[in-house]
């Protein structure tokens, strides 16, 4: 890859760099004008070309990197020798690579007029811009259907330097423009979409060169072929089509290692057999086929709802493709979960660039919002997310909040003893109507899935088992046992646990 960089207002191209040893990079983006007035790489060889209109696109870049701290930047009219065949080859098949490891990618949308956006300093609704934004021949190209997709940055500029927004901003205004789904727009990885679906984003667009409309969509599928100008355009695609990997969607790509590391577990569970099957039909085996299922774990505290969860995703992990476990008490404990699973996509999938953008911003609603999106992918369709704890919920949202009393009994406090707001849960759920969601809960009012509630006890042995296996002392059930079976206590549920917990000690 050959660069530009600028010395003193002058341009020059540097070596060519190979692999790793790439430096960071901003990128150009635009539509050619005439090929008389684009400044080519014979024009920097032989310090030419200023004359030209192409070289004010060639200051901006320069100019708006060295603002961004970048040394080097590149533009296709003029790092590519084009007289070589095997180097335009090789840029050809690795344009979409380059410009998804730009450090910058600055749209030049050179139809966009000081006119259009200095009309006046009122605010408005949409901005006065946005016509001729919308109109821009830059959306009809070729080859910038690439070069919207592959970048994590892409910033738009009028002629003047004026920013915009970028791709992130405009991701609505851009899906409404070019048809391209909004989660493309937003990184989701390209194999994600169907051929079809990402053929369909490519059916408008136009390029000088009739085969260049298949060249440009190389990237937007992984393949590689070598370009012959000549062939024609069905020939071209033809041949794109045919090293299209059809299995590229594989939903492998989702799969995450098993962990709970975020709770604290019991090495043995005993009793609540019943519970754990009402929890796999509710949950329907992941929710493969069936949209998303929603079951609720319901009871007082500590009869034993998180260790039920946990066991649960014990047993049937396989039936998953990832776990997330969220304690859900407050807000900000809910958010912190989703960081730690935003990094958990990252150790197995470090190439999901919304996420470590997200993380890398360490901005609590966005990383909730990429976990989200990661989830809401099509083809992740096997993930389970475990919400324990969600005890003070407000699922009414007509109702005004009121503000929380030590004495309410579905009050959580926090860790320095304070109550823990109440909280609509709904908005931190995927939106995808996909995969399977178990909620722990001591407060009736949780109705967002078929509810499994958790009683006492049904027999004295479970509970004895349950004593025995917590303290490490197998040996005492039978003595517990005799003693208590004739009890007064044995009909008051919560006197003789406490006299289990007492001779616990002993």
């Amino acid at each position: 890859m050959r660069l530009l960089q600028c010395d003193n207002g002058k341009f020059s191209l540097t070596k060519v760099f190979v692999g790793s040893h790439i430096p960071a990079y901003a990128i150009l983006s635009h539509t050619w004008g005439p090929d008389s007035e684009e400044v080519t790489y014979q024009d920097l060889v032989n310090d030419t070309g200023e004359d030209k209109a192409g070289y004010k696109k060639i200051r901006f870049c320069a100019n708006q990197a060295q603002r961004d701290g970048l040394l080097y930047f590149w533009i296709d009219t003029c790092c590519i020798d084009k007289a070589n065949n095997a180097e335009l080859a090789e840029t050809i098949n690795s344009m979409f690579s380059w410009y998804r490891k730009a450090a910058r990618c600055y749209v030049y949308l050179s139809d966009v007029l000081p006119t259009d956006y200095k009309r006046s300093l009122l605010p408005s609704s949409p901005p006065p811009w946005e016509p001729a934004f919308r109109r821009s021949r830059w959306f009809t190209r070729g080859w910038t259907l690439q070069e919207l997709l592959a970048p994590a940055s892409v910033q738009f500029f009028t002629p003047d330097s004026t920013l915009l927004g970028d791709k992130k901003l405009l991701h609505q205004q851009i899906h409404e423009i070019t048809g391209i789904s909004v989660l493309a727009l937003q990184g989701e990885p390209l194999t994600s979409f169907s051929i079809e679906e990402r053929l369909m984003w490519a059916e408008k667009r136009h390029t000088t060169r009739e085969e260049d409309l298949a060249y440009s969509l190389l990237g937007i599928f992984d393949a590689f072929i070598s370009p012959i100008y000549g062939e024609g355009k069905e020939n071209a695609m033809r041949r794109l089509k045919s090293n299209i990997n059809p299995s590229s969607n594989d939903r492998a790509k989702f799969a995450i290692n098993f962990s709970l590391s975020e709770v604290m577990e019991v090495e043995h569970f005993v009793a609540r057999e019943e519970e754990l099957v009402r929890i796999h039909n509710e949950l329907g085996h992941g929710g493969r086929g069936s949209g998303r299922r929603t079951a609720v774990v319901h009871g007082l505290g500590g009869i034993g709802k998180t260790q039920l969860a946990v066991e649960y995703a014990k047993r049937h992990r396989n039936d998953y493709s990832v776990v997330f476990w969220l304690n859900a008490r407050d807000e900000t404990t809910l958010k912190n979960g989703f960081t730690r699973a935003a990094e958990r996509i990252l150790r197995e999938h470090p190439s999901v660039v919304y996420v470590a953008n997200a993380v890398q911003d360490r901005n609590l609603d966005e990383v909730v919002g990429a976990v989200k999106l990661w989830l809401d992918q099509p083809k992740n369709d096997r993930w389970l997310i475990i919400c324990d704890n969600y005890d003070n919920p407000i699922l009414d949202r007509s109702r005004e909040v009121r503000p929380a009393k030590i004495t309410d009994v579905n009050v959580v406090t926090g860790s320095m003893g304070s109550p823990s707001p109440g909280y609509d849960i709904r908005p931190f759920l995927p939106d995808a109507y996909r995969g399977a969601i178990l909620i722990t809960t001591r407060s009736a009012k949780v109705k967002l899935g078929r509810q499994v509630t958790l009683g006492k006890l049904k027999t004295l042995k479970d509970g004895l088992d349950i004593l025995a296996y917590t303290s490490n002392r197998q040996g005492l059930q039978k003595g517990i046992y005799e003693t208590l079976t004739y009890s007064k206590y044995r009909t008051n549920y919560g006197i003789w646990i406490a006299t289990l917990l007492r001779l616990q000690k002993n």
